[in-house]
């Protein structure tokens, strides 16, 4: 297993499943990620097993009156990697509301 890439999206989709979403549209929903962005960093969450999933069962879909839906959540190491998530999403959010760059940048006031 090669290390994952944490990028914005890929955290967001990660908060996304620990936060309860459990299929892809509601991923995309929550995050506002198009579908080109949720399903490819779902896969390759998956390959890195950071997230497992499985189809729904039939007869509830169909009750639901829809098609089956793949449902993911998160393994214990995509626990770990929601909590990396987290924090930098924080941090981010510390940014934009503090004009921070951290070490390497300068603060946004008097630059």
């Amino acid at each position: 297993m090669s290390p994952i890439r944490l990028t914005h999206a890929t955290a967001l989709i990660l908060q996304a499943l620990a936060s309860g979403s459990r299929h892809g549209f509601q991923i995309m929903e929550v995050t506002e990620l198009p579908s080109g962005t949720v399903y490819p960093v779902l896969r390759r969450l998956e390959r890195e097993e950071a997230v497992e999933s499985e189809w729904e069962d039939a007869a509830e879909a169909s009750a639901a009156g829809r098609r089956q839906r793949r449902v993911y959540g998160l393994t214990d190491s995509g626990q770990l990697l929601a909590a990396r998530a987290r924090e930098r999403l924080a941090n981010t959010q510390r940014v934009l509301s503090e004009g921070e760059l951290g070490p390497l940048g300068t603060t946004g006031a008097g630059s």
